[in-house]
């Protein structure tokens, strides 16, 4: 008895499943193969961006990103915790943390340290992967509170392109 109730229960789930699923696929709109051609062709283009972005490590543009590797060799000094107050087609400017590796007594065992800091992008050019899309090609650090041993209260780094 108790498996014929087993089977009857899942009997009953598979077909309300099921039921689900083709209420939701009527309720679909349909289209036509024209216009499922048309969308799959837009989807397919990538987005250009209409203001500057800035190069990951990985080559990928973004923009406004909340966090940003300096370092893409070894990944000892980066940016988190950004927040952009401004982002246009000259420069953009936020404020976050500046994590960097002490590298005590190696880097492999070292300890991240936080810093303050105010990010600049400026000098936008053509991106040379992509001549469409602009990037900013340098990075500024204003240290707002302590600062790494070793540099100054503003540093600049060209980025990559």
């Amino acid at each position: 008895m108790r498996k014929l109730t087993v089977r009857a229960a899942l009997t009953f789930c598979a077909a309300v499943s099921l039921a689900t699923v083709m209420g939701a696929a009527d309720a679909a709109p349909v289209t036509s193969p024209r216009s499922a051609h048309t969308l799959a062709q837009e989807s397919m283009q990538p987005q250009v961006p209409t203001q500057p972005v800035i190069v990951d490590c990985f080559w990928h543009p973004q923009v406004e990103p909340g966090n940003f590797v300096l370092a893409c060799g070894d990944g000892n000094s980066r940016l988190t915790s950004l927040r952009w107050s401004s982002w246009d087609a000259n420069s953009a400017v936020a404020t976050g943390i500046n994590a960097v590796n002490d590298c005590k007594p190696y880097c492999a065992a070292g300890t991240f340290r936080e810093y303050p800091v105010t990010v600049r992008l400026d000098r936008p050019q053509a991106w040379k992967k992509n001549p469409q899309i602009s990037q900013y090609t340098r990075l500024r650090l204003s240290y707002t509170d302590s600062k790494p041993a070793g540099y100054g209260q503003t540093v600049s780094y060209p980025l990559w392109n």
